[in-house]
């Protein structure tokens, strides 16, 4: 029998635990992707890419101490705090994302969580986005009771709001919330009725055993997220993780087999870090099952890979935008 077909399952209790997720991570490369591909195809068209817009609405002045970020108040990045965007400059960021192809259009704002006025403001945005015919997405920190069900009234699709990293490494990375706080808000918007969009961070001194811890307690959510998003670290001068070793591309890429294969029904998505890709590369993320990726020219203050590049990649490798 082969190694593929001798890939380890879930617990009967259909509970991904960390070491079965290690053992994904240590089969054969060929394996592996032939695994997530299978797991692809049986829950989607395999030629198929969803595209969403990120942009950040309010930037900087963060208090939190998140070591990736370069929006923490704490970081000495040379990013100026802005105040919230004007809703007619959000409507025509949203109108040229849809004109370019995106179906999803996600709005950022750098808080810890967010005030009551600043809510209600998003609460326009949002209204104003989805009455142009995009999916909504928002990310804005920790939600108080009640603000779910707000941004919920408002038609708001997903909320982002990932975990970042494993349990075990979350200290090393931040130290002002934990990350059960995360499982808090994460629990108030499924309550609410929303989708949840979560994933984390690879590439910031964690070990392939921490990779595989958070792969498995994303899997293990309930539900699993809709949306996966799989950052690769992008390293920012000024912020704690400014010199990490970069993260190696076969690495990540069995990182996308393994969240392709954990949850199948999910969309998993290339995210930050994919300016630095290579084409060659970002194929073999797309063939280990990831079937969405931000679209743009920036990612809240990181840079993104140009519109037109994605499209030619997409011509090269017979991808169709949905």
């Amino acid at each position: 029998m082969s190694a593929v077909l001798q890939a380890p399952q879930p617990a009967a209790a259909k509970k991904w635990t960390k070491e079965a997720v290690e053992a994904l991570f240590a089969l054969p490369f060929n394996d592996l992707l032939f695994r997530a591909q299978q797991v692809h195809r049986a829950h989607f068209d395999a030629n198929a890419v969803q595209r969403s817009t990120l942009l950040s609405v309010k930037t900087g002045g963060c208090s939190e101490d998140c070591g990736y970020c370069s929006q923490s108040a704490r970081h000495k990045t040379g990013l100026e705090a802005e105040k919230l965007m004007p809703l007619d400059q959000v409507v025509a960021a949203a109108r040229a994302a849809k004109d370019k192809g995106a179906s999803r259009f996600c709005m950022g704002a750098a808080w810890r969580g967010p005030k009551q006025r600043d809510l209600e403001e998003v609460a326009e945005m949002i209204r104003a986005v989805k009455a142009l015919g995009l999916e909504t997405c928002v990310t804005l920190g920790m939600l108080k009771d009640g603000q779910a069900q707000q941004l919920r009234e408002a038609g708001l699709d997903y909320y982002n709001h990932n975990l970042d990293t494993a349990p075990e490494f979350y200290g090393n990375v931040i130290t002002t919330h934990s990350q059960q706080d995360r499982h808090d808000t994460l629990h108030k918007v499924r309550e609410a009725g929303i989708k949840v969009c979560c994933g984390g961070i690879v590439g910031m001194g964690e070990s392939r055993r921490d990779r595989a811890s958070l792969i498995a307690e994303l899997a293990n959510l309930e539900p699993q997220p809709d949306s996966v998003p799989i950052n690769n670290l992008v390293a920012i001068p000024g912020t704690p993780l400014a010199g990490a070793e970069p993260v190696d591309p076969f690495e990540f890429v069995r990182t996308i087999a393994c969240a392709r294969i954990t949850m199948p029904r999910s969309f998993v998505r290339l995210s930050a870090g994919r300016q630095q890709m290579s084409d060659e590369l970002q194929a073999l993320c797309f063939l280990a099952g990831a079937n969405s990726i931000f679209y743009g020219d920036k990612l809240l203050t990181t840079g993104n890979p140009e519109a037109d590049r994605d499209e030619r990649l997409f011509a090269r490798l017979g991808l169709q935008a949905i």
